[in-house]
């Protein structure tokens, strides 16, 4: 799948209908569309998320490689009670956010996508670089040597102690894109005449930048992990989405959300080590919030 692509055409089909809704017609019924300036809202959901291969660089003291075109997948839950359990809500691939509309149709807001990344282990990679321990830094000294385009298996085992023996690389807790997000919003039920005070069918579209902060679980040729989360790179996004909003107050939102997301300041080994990488996303969301008046636009 040509991630790349996608997200451009998704781009590209925001800028367009945003000129059609600016040459929209106005209606001539008695209900007040759009008039969503002052009020902000905050919603929780689910996502499924697919990535691009990506080439992944290990750094260390004593080894540099680069595996080439390494496939990822993410970590469904599927359907959960975890989504909504308190203790244990942040386990599933979810979804955070907070508005607030400063314009009848463009509204502004913070959040976090809280993706999982994890290399499919087995599969064959492309390997070039060094491994060279002395057998005291703790590493596995069976891949020592100096890989020229190689190819190399990622293989799914472990030790006695069930900890991989060679490689494992996840942002399972997890790959968080924080994110601020400029967006637009048109009601389309004005062109059916519909109560905006009992239904509002929106059509949404926005674009977003942000920085990752994952809790990266990786092992490398038998190191041990690095536990802590960190900031290590930035992302670009864009969606476009359908909002139903009930009574006012009560919204189910669905969206198709694309991007590009580098990270160069991977934290991996607590000695230290660490990797980069940067790959295309996309992914779809389900989410539930609630709409509320923050303050009244007409108040001078």
């Amino acid at each position: 799948m040509n991630y790349k692509a996608l997200v451009l055409l998704l781009f590209i089909a925001l800028a367009t209908i945003g000129q059609a809704q600016e040459s929209a017609p106005n209606t001539e019924d008695n209900f007040q569309y759009n008039k969503n300036k002052g009020k902000a809202y905050v919603y929780w959901g689910g996502n499924r998320a697919k990535y691009s291969k990506s080439d992944i660089t290990f750094e260390g003291e004593n080894y540099n490689f680069t595996l080439s075109d390494v496939n990822a997948e993410d970590k469904p839950k599927g359907w959960h009670i975890d989504y909504v359990n308190p203790a244990r809500m942040t386990i599933p691939q979810t979804n955070f956010r907070i508005g607030y509309f400063f314009h009848d149709n463009y509204q502004l807001s913070l959040g976090v996508d809280h993706m999982k990344y994890v290399v499919i282990r087995p599969q064959h990679v492309q390997i070039n670089g060094y491994i060279n321990f002395d057998g005291s830094e703790g590493g596995d000294t069976n891949y020592n040597g100096v890989y020229n385009n190689e190819i190399i298996n990622l293989i799914d085992d472990s030790d006695i102690n069930g900890n991989p023996t060679f490689f494992e690389f996840e942002h399972t807790d997890g790959l968080n894109y924080v994110n601020i997000e400029l967006a637009r919003m048109d009601d389309l039920g004005q062109y059916f005449k519909w109560n905006p005070n009992k239904i509002q069918v929106n059509l949404l579209e926005g674009i977003g930048i942000g920085a990752l902060y994952p809790k990266t679980n990786a092992t490398i040729i038998g190191k041990p992990r690095n536990d802590e989360f960190h900031w290590s790179g930035y992302g670009v996004s864009a969606k476009a989405g359908l909002n139903l909003t009930f009574f006012k107050h009560f919204m189910i939102q669905t969206e198709l959300k694309g991007g590009f997301i580098n990270m160069p300041w991977i934290k991996t080994t607590a000695d230290g080590d660490s990797a980069k990488q940067h790959f295309w996303f996309i992914q779809h969301n389900i989410t539930l919030g609630y709409v509320f008046q923050l303050f009244n636009p007409n108040n001078k």
